[in-house]
């Protein structure tokens, strides 16, 4: 079965469009300022309006605080909530909204203890491990994912058309997350690599193959 796919970091309206024309299940808004692909809530409204049923708006926040962020699920028909700081299980239950939490991967992290600190999250997404927030286009070294993570798995960090069909035969992970490696510029998406990506993605998820991460 093929991973779900997440395009992320989007900004504009024509790359959400051309995003679900390409195929993506979910799309990612980020509402984290720093971030070059940030988008206020009202941009973020006007983008959303554009996404067809069935398709999943996904928004992202880094220890954002907790009025922020009800503010702007009143603003934004957000599906599912992704945090990517130091928030607890505590801080992610609280909005009542499906989640799923980010683990920054390095040597040292236990996977399985982070996992299972979210027993509440639909899934664990895994991202490198770089100063400040996000992948930064990075990959991890994936013989640091156990074969069970006791969550379902979402890959992140530094994919792109060249690697995601070896990630996703080596790790059969939920779905998939990118943003950087679908770029023409940061926050600008490349509909052709949009395209290939997604195309790299149900090739290498219809191509059976042991699953579940390495030992």
């Amino acid at each position: 079965m093929s991973p779900r796919i997440k395009i992320c970091g989007l900004t504009r309206t024509q790359d959400l469009q051309q995003a679900v024309q390409a195929g993506a299940d979910a799309l990612g808004l980020v509402f984290y300022p720093p971030s070059p692909r940030y988008v206020d809530p009202s941009t973020a409204a006007r983008l959303a309006g554009h996404a067809p049923p069935f398709v999943c708006i996904v928004g992202l926040f880094v220890n954002a605080d907790p009025q922020m962020v009800h503010a702007t699920l009143a603003q934004v028909p957000i599906h599912l909530l992704q945090f990517h700081g130091d928030e607890d299980e505590a801080y992610c239950r609280q909005f009542d909204r499906p989640y799923v939490k980010a683990a920054r991967v390095r040597p040292g992290l236990d996977l399985l203890q982070y996992a299972a600190a979210f027993p509440s999250a639909q899934a664990i997404l895994l991202d490198a491990f770089v100063d400040g927030y996000g992948g930064g286009g990075k990959v991890f070294d994936w013989s640091l994912v156990p074969a069970e993570l006791g969550k379902p798995l979402i890959l992140s960090g530094g994919l792109d058309v060249d690697n995601v069909g070896e990630a996703v035969r080596r790790l059969r992970p939920a779905a998939v997350d990118v943003s950087s490696g679908v770029e023409a510029s940061k926050g600008i998406k490349d509909a052709g690599k949009m395209r290939a990506f997604v195309a790299a993605v149900r090739a290498a998820g219809s191509s059976g193959g042991a699953g579940g991460g390495t030992s």
